[in-house]
């Protein structure tokens, strides 16, 4: 399937995206950033003078070629410490909620000679320090790229960066516990950028609020380069409990979020409408889903009501990009009765991230869209269903993992790369995704459940807070069992008291034999594991699959 697609230059390293956004957009806000007292505010001409000071420092410290750690929260300084490092040397962006032993494991295995931390991480610091690195805290990032001094520009032209070279090392281990080093170049990231901008419009006067952690390609490459490149403002969340206040104050046009982030947002304004509407609608909204609830009020109520949400969302939300984990539907209906689109993605860190998404041109809510520009998508070996694994190819697919070539040539095979995710695509080319390969439930007759269509179904319940469906050995065969943390403000609205645990067991009860109606006798939940407290998740708010989680 051919779509149209945006004209959009294209870079094949930070120094021209950089060079070109402060050519372009020399004036324009780059970064809104909050101190204790007052906004402080970088634009595209202060990155770039910023940039190439900080570079001049690494150099004449001998950081040339070096591997160079950053941890920290998401600002402005955890982006400069990271195209510089990745200019002048390697990038090693590390994830500021591990353990500082795990840290410094990451550290020594990829030789790291000096690493950036923000003040959230001061106290681990001499954790991470073994002898001869070097230490910069965020605050010393600041003034080493302050240009007192002139720059030297040339001394960093002249470093070659090649197309296929190591620039950015990412550890990852997902939801899986099996922790990987991701080699990726600055042309694989570039790539990327290029393919998103060409189907997605990002305005100038755009405002995003970042919110996901940065060491992630998909927070980094999505909501940070790509913004970059095309001239729109960058500013930071607070925190998940500060967001409200956040829209107020930075009033974004574009949100890079998690589904489960969606979920939060979708309950909050939901309570909030029926808090606040007209009594006779309240039954309306505690009983349908946002999008039914707002098509059966009058008109111009629902004007009001969406004038409100829109308003205590910053007046300016256009767009949510979502990736990283399964989109319940309805959301995107939701939202769209709001004025607000809603594009889902699909990716993985070796493909710095994005392979397909939904876009400007093509917009199918129940698939993860279609391979995005420069992007080849298929599905090997595909079931009587169609179902597969799906395998990619394209300029943004990762040089290998760091350190183990067996894993590398067991995923790069043949020019593909293999995903370890199944999926199969309609005759438009979209891609409909069933789960991980690894996380498949077969039984003694050969048949195959993926956990992740059984967690959906599950999740469509207003009940369930959280859900891990896994495979459990009984009496000689592999039966399904669902752990379920319940919501319980919702049985609490519901109820009208807080609801004991017999009304937890009841509900959930209902839920399994609802859901277990509609399912063939092999796909059925035979056991329900009801917890009181939640799943153990990564970063990106992803449910583990490995340690306490799977007991």
């Amino acid at each position: 399937m051919k779509i149209e697609t945006y004209n959009e230059p294209r870079f094949t390293d930070f120094r021209q995206l950089i060079n070109h956004s402060a050519d372009k957009y020399g004036k324009r806000i780059a970064f809104k950033i909050k101190t204790s007292n007052c906004y402080v505010y970088i634009t595209y001409k202060q990155l770039k003078e910023r940039f190439y000071a900080l570079c001049n420092e690494f150099i004449a410290l001998g950081l040339q070629g070096k591997r160079i750690a950053i941890i920290g929260k998401n600002s402005f300084e955890w982006v400069l410490s990271y195209l510089a490092a990745a200019t002048v040397g390697i990038a090693v962006p590390l994830d500021k909620e591990i353990h500082p032993e795990d840290a410094k494991a990451f550290m020594e295995s990829a030789e790291c000679e000096a690493v950036c931390y923000g003040s959230s991480y001061a106290d681990n610091i001499q954790t991470l320090l073994s002898e001869n690195v070097k230490a910069f805290p965020f605050t010393e990032i600041m003034n080493m790229s302050s240009p007192i001094n002139p720059i030297d520009y040339l001394a960093v032209d002249n470093i070659k960066i090649e197309k296929d070279e190591m620039r950015i090392l990412i550890f990852t281990s997902g939801t899986t516990g099996s922790a990987k080093g991701v080699c990726l170049s600055q042309y694989n990231l570039c790539s990327n950028i290029h393919s998103t901008v060409s189907v997605v419009r990002i305005r100038q006067n755009d405002t995003t609020l970042s919110i996901l952690p940065l060491h992630h390609t998909y927070e980094c490459t999505l909501d940070c380069l790509l913004i970059l490149s095309r001239g729109a403002m960058i500013t930071y969340c607070d925190g998940v409990t500060e967001i409200a206040k956040n829209f107020v104050e930075y009033s974004p046009s574009i949100l890079v979020v998690v589904p489960a982030l969606l979920k939060l947002l979708n309950k909050r304004i939901t309570k909030s409408i029926t808090k606040s509407c007209p009594e006779k609608y309240k039954e309306l909204y505690k009983t349908q889903s946002l999008a039914e609830a707002l098509r059966k009020t009058p008109f111009i109520i629902r004007k009001i009501i969406c004038s409100k949400v829109r308003k205590s969302l910053g007046g300016r939300i256009r767009l949510f990009i979502v990736g990283a984990a399964e989109l319940d539907t309805s959301l995107v209906d939701d939202f769209a009765e709001l004025g607000i689109r809603t594009l889902q993605g699909y990716g993985l860190t070796e493909c710095s991230p994005l392979l397909a998404g939904n876009n400007d041109f093509y917009l199918n809510a129940a698939s993860t869209g279609i391979a995005i520009p420069g992007v080849t998508l298929k599905i090997d070996n595909p079931n009587e269903a169609g179902v597969g694994e799906i395998l990619a190819k394209g300029e943004n697919i990762m040089l290998g993992y760091y350190k183990d070539q067996e894993a590398t040539d067991y995923v790069l095979r043949d020019g593909w790369f293999h995903t370890g995710d199944l999926g199969c695509m309609d005759p438009d080319g979209a891609l409909y995704i069933k789960g991980r390969i690894k996380n498949v439930i077969v039984t003694q007759n050969g048949k195959n459940i993926y956990p992740e269509e059984l967690e959906n179904r599950l999740m469509q319940f207003p009940e369930i807070g959280e859900v891990l469906v896994l495979g459990t050995v009984q009496k000689d065969d592999i039966q399904v069992k669902a752990k379920i943390f319940p919501n319980l403000d919702v049985l609490k609205e519901k109820l009208g008291r807080l609801p004991s645990g017999e009304d937890i067991h009841a509900a959930i009860t209902n839920i399994i034999r609802d859901i277990n109606k509609r399912m063939p006798t092999y796909k059925q939940i035979k056991e329900t594991e009801i917890l009181t407290d939640v799943l153990e998740k990564t970063t990106t708010q992803k449910i583990k699959r490995f340690g306490s989680n799977m007991k």
